[in-house]
This record gives structure tokens, C-alpha cells and sequence, in this order.
């Protein structure tokens, strides 16, 4: 801990668990710090970070919480639930990190390594996922190593994360929006709050996005998606789901099953090392069967469609 918050206080940037996915954090007040991460990451410079706190009492210094905010924040942290409000007038975070928008997005993470380094460090960390922007998100220290050796100061491993997909963002604008599922299901949101949680409109501009993970095209392994497959065809890998198998599978072809039994929680958690793992497969392509909507399917079928996204 003492090894993390000292990086940084120096600028550093440093890899550490969170219960979602592995994040890459620095001092969300220092710019210089932020302008690094972006660098270290290929992210591009309008896409805004999420700042982490180590409570509620820490995130309103940083954002203006109205009784609905307060309420998922009673609800949900910590947890998996990010927030988009609006700023204080004295916000320190950069606006770098905030992409130059008068919102800032803020989680308070449950992951026991995560609270102990906020809590050591005391200020707010921008922790975007630990890997290269557009690639699949890390869920081991191993992931982010494979993808950002060298470009940052630290890992700190904390072993396989709990949840595996990102946080759920809530816009609490005047109409509460969903802006990313995640991992915290629509369907409690709702019943947290007694009212329905709208999604952004489709024409909504993805070219600058309002929060973290709005990028069309994003969570992207190398190879070719396939969403939906009712069959394998040649030379593609299997990302299976559920206990009834696709017909025609040679058993040469690389299958990886994110549930046997059909558990979107189980699959949440497999997802992105599984889509890392064919991708390492050398297949030309990833044949994904239908994962059910429902739950944590939201969240699974947006990072699929992300990945899915055609790419120059």
C-alpha cells in the first residue's frame, strides 16, 4: 500500500484490483499524471475517467449529490455502481479527467485492496481499465501485464476480481439515464429508486462521450466477433454459454464455455479472459452463442457488441 501511494504522489501510475476489473490509477488532481494514463492506455482524450473515493463523504466534495444520487450511493456503494453528477465549483479533479464536461463520473469500489489504497492515499484516483484502449478488459494482474509492461510504474495483484464486468453508470441528469450496464442489474437500480431507469437515445453521439465506456467500439479483442452464432464455422473459436452445444463443432476448435450451467454471474466473471484467451487462440474469428438479456446480460451482451463493432 505504502509502495502504491507513494507512486502516486510521484505522478505514477499503478494497476490494482477492483471487485469489477482490474483498474489503472493515478492522482486525479494532477494532469500530468491523467495526460500519462491516457498515453499509456491509446485512450483517446475525450473519453472521461472514472474518479474513485473512498466514501460518500469524499465524493461530495467532488460532485453535487441530489436525493436521488444519495440514494444509490445509500444503495449500491460501495459497489459496482458509478455515478455522473454534476460538479462542485471547487472540484479538484482535472479536467482532463473529466474530459472538459461540467459532470464527473465517481464510484466507491468494495474491493478490499481498492478501499486500502484510497483510504491510504486520501485524495480521489481516476481508474480507467488496465489495458490498452479498445482491448479487452483485465481481470487478473496477468491481463494487465500482457498489456501495459512497461508503460506504467506498478501492479498490484490481488488475485481474480469477483465480478468481471465494469461498473454500471447511472446519469443522474434530469432524467435518470443509463448510460453503461454493468454490475449492478438495471432491475435493482430500479427497485432501489421505485421508478424506471431510462436508456440514452440510439442517435446519442458515442464520438464524445458523456461517460467512461461509450465508445461504439470498445472491450475489442483482435479477432472478428460473431454475435449469436447458431453454428462454427471454419477457422472460427466458440465462446459457448449455457449447458446445449452448437452442432458441427470440430474438436480441434478452440471452445471456452462462460457457463455450463447458464449462471450470468458465472459468466459475467469469465468474460473478458475468456474473450482473451481465444483471441490468443489464433482464430480468425469468435463465434458467440446467444447469452439470455436478462440481469447481468445486459451488461455481457453490451461489452459483446462492443467488441463485435467493425473496426478499420
Amino acid at each position: 500500500m505504502a509502495t502504491a501511494v507513494h507512486c502516486f504522489r510521484q505522478g505514477g501510475l499503478v494497476a490494482f484490483p477492483t471487485e469489477t476489473v482490474y483498474g489503472l490509477g493515478a492522482d486525479a488532481t494532477n494532469a500530468a499524471a491523467i495526460a500519462r494514463l491516457y498515453q499509456a492506455k491509446g485512450r483517446p482524450a475525450f473519453n472521461p475517467l472514472i474518479a474513485h473515493v473512498g466514501n460518500l463523504e469524499a465524493a461530495m466534495r467532488l460532485a453535487r449529490f441530489d436525493a436521488t444520487a444519495i440514494a444509490l450511493a445509500g444503495a449500491f456503494w460501495p459497489g459496482p455502481l458509478t455515478l455522473v453528477l454534476p460538479k462542485t465549483a471547487d472540484c479538484p479533479v482535472a479536467d482532463l479527467a473529466t474530459a472538459g464536461l461540467d459532470t464527473i463520473a465517481i464510484r466507491v469500489p468494495a474491493h478490499a485492496v481498492a478501499r486500502r489504497i484510497l483510504g491510504a492515499f486520501g485524495g480521489p484516483v481516476v481508474a480507467p481499465s488496465a489495458n490498452l484502449s479498445g482491448h479487452v478488459s483485465p481481470t487478473t494482474a496477468l491481463h494487465v501485464q500482457s498489456d501495459l509492461a512497461g508503460r506504467i510504474d506498478l501492479i498490484v495483484d490481488g488475485g481474480a476480481v469477483e465480478i468481471g464486468v465494469e461498473s454500471s453508470i447511472v446519469g443522474c441528469f434530469d432524467t435518470l439515464t443509463l448510460l453503461r450496464p454493468g454490475g449492478v442489474p438495471r432491475g435493482e437500480i430500479e427497485r432501489a429508486l421505485g421508478r424506471v431507469v431510462l436508456q440514452p437515445p440510439d442517435h446519442d453521439d458515442t464520438s464524445r462521450p458523456r461517460a467512461p465506456g461509450m465508445l461504439a467500439s470498445h472491450y475489442a479483442p483482435r479477432a472478428r466477433v460473431r454475435l449469436n452464432a447458431a453454428d462454427i464455422r471454419a477457422g472460427e473459436a466458440l465462446l459457448a454459454f449455457g449447458p446445449a452445444a452448437l452442432r458441427g463443432v470440430d474438436p480441434a476448435t478452440p471452445v471456452l464455455n462462460l457457463s455450463a450451467r447458464g449462471d450470468l454471474t458465472e459468466a459475467a466473471a469469465n468474460l473478458f479472459g475468456y474473450l482473451r484467451a481465444l483471441d490468443a487462440s489464433g482464430a480468425r474469428a469468435i463465434a458467440v452463442m446467444p447469452v439470455p438479456q436478462h440481469g447481468l446480460g445486459e451488461a455481457i451482451n453490451d461489452r459483446l457488441r462492443r467488441a463485435a463493432v467493425e473496426r478499420d
